[in-house]
């Protein structure tokens, strides 16, 4: 319980994140075509027009493995202290929302874009503590 008490702030982060990201993973997975066709859509006027594809699958399987790593993180941090594997989720989750923002800023979607924002402060803080 002390492990827990100590690393509360990382641990809210990190359940943050991995509701977040496991949600938007298991969305994918359970409805491949309808965000298929919505990402293809979103992307029609953008230079990524003809990868959406396997681009979305890239951030698909980022999704749920940055989840997987922060909820298996949380874990250690809990049980143990050691903090490696939430680590590497939130550095891998962070990458992801880049690589998102990457997108929306090729889509022109600047209000999405804009949007995640807030969630790449939310894990770029969970990485500063977590390397703290």
């Amino acid at each position: 319980m002390e492990l827990i008490q100590q690393n509360a702030t990382e641990i809210l982060i990190l359940l943050f994140l991995i509701v977040t990201f496991l949600q938007s993973g298991i969305d994918k997975v359970s409805d491949w075509n309808g965000n298929l066709s919505f990402i293809k859509d979103h992307f029609q006027n953008s230079p990524l027009k003809n990868s959406v594809p396997i681009l979305l699958a890239v951030i698909l399987v980022m999704e749920l493995l940055a989840g997987a790593l922060m909820f298996v993180g949380i874990f250690h941090l809990s049980t143990t202290g050691n903090n490696d594997i939430a680590l590497i989720g939130a550095e891998l989750c962070a990458l992801t929302l880049i690589f998102l923002l990457i997108g929306q800023r090729l889509a022109k979607d600047y209000a999405g874009a804009m949007t995640l924002a807030v969630y790449f402060l939310i894990a770029i803080f969970g990485v500063y503590l977590l390397n703290s």
